[in-house]
Formats: structure tokens, sequence, C-alpha cells
């Protein structure tokens, strides 16, 4: 019986998402917009009282639908002028090698996303810099790592577009 709470247990990290209704995508919609609404502004624009309302968004979070709430800050207001992403490609696909190297750069205030990804490289970064030369020490950083392979750095010269969450 124990192997079997186990390997649901396993199971449940790919479980179907939880059912929403139009009025939970409704509530997320709002809150991917402006995560800093009262309770009772969300349930105005949801169609629904205040109580039911805070009672779904707790579900959300709960259920790890929602899995948090952050201010959106200005990267070149705040002194980083750079944002570029790095291709990184690892000398081997072995978990503890991936781990390790996740462990490590999560430890860098300024890998702002860390993904790994499929074709072209292991990981992809989103980095920051305060100026060129800050990014090219992060880069020597990055190649200088025992494990890491291949580095490509892309600037960015622009965003366009960049929302928050996925589409409802």
């Amino acid at each position: 019986m124990k192997g079997l709470r186990t390997i649901s247990g396993a199971l449940a990290q790919f479980a179907e998402p939880p059912l929403l209704d139009a009025i939970d995508r409704r509530i997320l919609m709002e809150l991917q917009a402006d995560g800093r609404m009262t309770n009772v502004e969300l349930a105005r624009r949801a169609g629904i009282s205040a109580p039911p309302c805070l009672r779904r968004v707790r579900r959300l979070e709960e259920a790890g639908v929602i899995r948090g709430y952050h201010a959106d800050s200005d990267p070149q207001k705040l002194g980083w002028e750079i944002v570029f992403f790095a291709v990184v490609g690892l000398d081997s696909q072995k978990e503890t090698v991936l781990s390790a190297f996740e462990q490590q750069v999560a430890a860098w205030p300024e890998v702002r996303e860390c993904h790994m990804i499929r074709g072209g490289g292991d990981f992809l970064l989103k980095l920051v810099a305060r100026d060129t030369a800050h990014e090219n020490q992060l880069t020597q950083r990055l190649t200088g790592m025992p494990t890491v392979s291949r580095v490509q750095t892309l600037q960015t010269i622009r965003t366009s577009r960049s929302l928050a969450g996925v589409p409802l």
C-alpha cells in the first residue's frame, strides 16, 4: 500500500489542471492584468460578491494556479541597462550536472529566469546587467563554469511585448 501512495503522489504533479469555470477564468484574467486590485473590485469585475470571490482566489492559490504576486519593475529605471539572454550548453546531460547548474545560477541575482530547453542548448537564461562591462563579466562567469561547454548571448534591443500569465 505504501508503494501505491508513493506512485499516486508522484503522479499528482501530472494531474489534470483544476476545472475552471468562466468566473475563475475572469478572476485570473483580471489578476494577471492587475494583481493589486482589492477583492471588492475583483468581485465586481468578475460579477460575483466579495466572499465567494475571495474563496475562489484562495482555492486557485492553494491549487497552485496562482503562484504568487509581484511588482513588475522597470529594469532600466533601477539601473539595469541591459537585458540579455544566454543559451548555455553543458558537457553532460546527467541529472546531477543539470541540477547543479540550476542551483549555481539560481544564486546569481542577475539571473531572472532559467529554463531547461530542447534543441540548440541545455538552458536559456534571462539576465540583467548594469552595463556592457557587467554583461561581459556575467558571460565570463558562465563560460568559466566547469560543466559549461558553450554560451551564446543575445542582447535585447527593445521589448515590444511582455505579458504576464497565459491567455484565458
